[in-house]
């Protein structure tokens, strides 16, 4: 239960960074509304509030969130761009979730 309560507190924390990031790049570089930067604003900091909430070293937490952001940029890449990730994108995410795995739920000595 820790490990799915983990990964989905990742998966949270991504969604806040990559809105908190894709708004700015839909003002910046679609011509979109300035008014974006505010919600933005709130994302960025709803993102860094949500690494609080991990039990573990802030280095730690840091490097494994990595791999659950790879994960779910490929899936925003699908679901919200509408770009098919390839299969090099899937086994790449893959790859960086086992690495997650790896430093979040390995063996700790003291």
């Amino acid at each position: 239960m820790f490990e799915l309560k983990t990964l989905f507190l990742f998966m949270a924390t991504a969604i806040a960074e990559i809105v908190g990031c894709y708004l700015p790049y839909l003002w910046l570089k679609q011509g979109q509304s300035a008014w974006l930067l505010i919600p933005a604003a709130a994302s960025l900091a709803l993102f860094a509030w949500l690494l609080t909430l991990h039990p573990t070293a802030a280095g730690r937490t840091y490097a494994a969130y990595g791999g659950v952001y790879i994960f779910v940029a490929v899936l925003w890449l699908w679901s919200v761009e509408g770009v098919r990730p390839t299969a090099w994108d899937l086994a790449g995410s893959l790859v960086a979730l086992v690495g997650m795995a790896i430093i979040m739920f390995g063996p700790r000595h003291a």
